[in-house]
């Protein structure tokens, strides 16, 4: 290796530490942050100290959130190139934490899922702010943990698995709702088979009524729009259910102010209600896609096609992001408001109000973890399962959004996480089905009957070949005969397994990363006794050290 490669190595290795350096300091200048602000807004309450501290774990845990999580909704969209990285980030910070701040309500479960029984507390305040400091750092290291192996997996699921743990270390396994836990470990399967199956059969109505066609832009003119009305209905219904359900009643209080509505005052959004919204959104974004396309000139190929569904990508990345900051804020500031609540009144209760400034923890540390760390994880998401294109990407981004429809009508239990990393799996495995053609089809099984025929060639020569060697007396011609036997047979298998790697080549060409799918789903496996684990013995350290 010469000097000059050297250096160029030395600069690179500079650089990157030096990158290193600055995104690790900027975290703790936010963390130093909100344990200062925390410690010195509250100095008049008793036990101010644990709940500096606890703020200070919900920064990190935020951090760890827009880290790993954000990257399921916009991972996609950057691998298909319908936008920068830097354009992603920007786009999912602003939405994520307007999201968080906007929709996130006023009021929070203390305890994610009711996974475990509070009253096994007692009503004593002391355990239970141990329980929940406890559940959401072992939390927010095991999230810290998957992002530095670039896994993504289940907030939600890591902070079930710390409130179990601990919950289990304070009061015993009575404590925690097991059916809860089989539910939740249930969605390990039911989320990413969903999300797969949803995915994969969108792409493949795409290719069907617009690619396979020797007229793929008169055939995307026609489809493109209803395509991307379906993902309006799908994405308003899903915006309405999932992030607006914590501010409803203010949405319902604005939208009986205009003329002409008049909606019923409910605490959440119905399912009817959150149709309807969809198919007034569906059909104006028909009409406007379909107006907009027709007066586009493009030629007729795949990568034309695929340009039809950059917007439509750019504005699933953007709702997908404020409906997560909206719902996953809670598994930041949920333990936290938990703490909060706990120190304040000095008792234990099944909800608890949100300050402004513990949601604001929330909605930053989101917004900061993701441009510090989301990179990572958004070209894992993006590149490193399989290759993405916009029409693959919107097949992924619209099974994030009916998989959850359907599956919260339904009463099954899933996670956008494993839902996003399905659907990526789904479009993977479908180009590997689609990738043997009639063609290859009918190749394959001319090689099968040639397999066979060789196998009983061989297996003629080797019946021979023992035949000839146990005989007692050879004569000259037998000698001969065995040595042409030796080099027939050594042919034959030669041809056996050029035929065996010519069908291995057509038959097994994979466009999923098998290694990466491995590690990924490994990680969901243990996401939940791992944060159990940890969280299990900072609740004995934390106790300890408190008594």
């Amino acid at each position: 290796m010469d000097i000059e490669t050297l250096n160029k190595l030395e600069k690179k290795a500079l650089k990157k530490s030096g990158m290193d350096f600055t995104r690790l300091g900027v975290a703790l200048f936010f963390a130093v942050a909100v344990l200062t602000f925390s410690f010195v807004s509250n100095g008049g309450i008793p036990n101010n100290m644990f709940l500096a501290i606890a703020a200070l774990i919900g920064a990190y845990m935020a951090m760890n959130i827009g880290a790993n999580d954000v990257a399921n909704n916009v991972g996609p969209a950057v691998g298909s190139r319908a936008m920068t990285m830097t354009m992603a980030i920007i786009i999912a910070a602003i939405f994520e934490a307007s999201g968080a701040l906007i929709a996130g309500g006023d009021v929070v479960k203390t305890i994610k899922k009711g996974i475990i029984d509070i009253s096994a507390f007692g009503g004593d305040a002391d355990p239970f702010i141990w329980a929940m400091m406890a559940a959401l750092l072992a939390a927010a290291l095991w999230l810290n943990l998957a992002t530095a192996l670039r896994a993504p997996v289940s907030t939600t699921h890591s902070i079930v698995g710390g409130v179990m743990g601990a919950g289990i270390a304070a009061a015993g396994f009575s404590i925690v709702s097991w059916s809860t836990m089989g539910k939740i470990a249930a969605s390990w399967v039911i989320s990413p088979v969903l999300g797969g199956i949803i995915a994969a059969g969108f792409l493949f109505a795409i290719k069907k009524t617009i690619i396979f066609k020797s007229d793929q832009i008169s055939a995307a003119k026609k489809y493109v729009p209803i395509y991307v009305a379906i993902m309006s209905w799908a994405f308003v219904t899903y915006l309405t259910l999932k992030g607006l359900k914590k501010i409803w009643p203010k949405v319902v209080e604005t939208l009986n102010a205009l003329p002409l509505i008049s909606l019923p005052a409910t605490d959440k959004p119905s399912f009817t209600t959150a149709l309807i919204f969809g198919a007034i959104a569906a059909v104006i974004v028909y009409f406007i896609v379909s107006r907009r396309i027709k007066k586009k000139n493009l030629q007729n190929s795949k990568d034309a096609v695929n340009t039809l569904f950059t917007i439509p990508l750019i504005f699933s990345a953007a709702l997908l992001s404020f409906a997560h900051g909206a719902n996953d804020v809670a598994n930041a500031v949920g333990p936290l408001a938990a703490i909060s609540d706990a120190v304040v009144s000095g008792g234990v209760s099944s909800k608890a109000p949100i300050p402004l400034w513990v949601m604001a923890v929330g909605a930053l540390g989101i917004a900061i973890g993701l441009m510090l760390y989301g990179p990572k994880l958004i070209k894992t998401v993006g590149a490193e399962i399989t290759e993405l294109n916009q029409v693959r990407a919107f097949s992924i981004a619209m099974a994030a959004a009916i998989t959850v429809i359907i599956a919260s009508q339904l009463g099954l239990p899933v996670s956008s996480t494993h839902i996003a990393i399905g659907g990526v799996f789904g479009v993977g495995f479908l180009r590997e089905y689609l990738h043997i053609t009639s063609k290859d089809k009918h190749i394959v099984a001319e090689d099968r009957e040639l397999l066979e025929d060789e196998k009983a060639t061989l297996n003629a020569y080797n019946a021979e070949l023992d035949k000839l060697e146990n005989k007692e007396e050879k004569s000259t011609g037998d000698y001969e005969r065995i040595v042409d036997l030796y080099k027939l047979i050594a042919k034959e298998e030669e041809h056996l397994k050029s035929t065996k790697r010519h069908m291995k080549r057509i038959e097994k060409v994979q466009y999923v990363k098998r290694d990466t799918v491995k590690k990924i789903i490994a990680a969901w496996v243990i996401t939940v006794p791992a944060a159990a684990i940890v969280a299990a013995v900072l609740f004995y350290a934390i106790k300890g050290i408190m008594i």
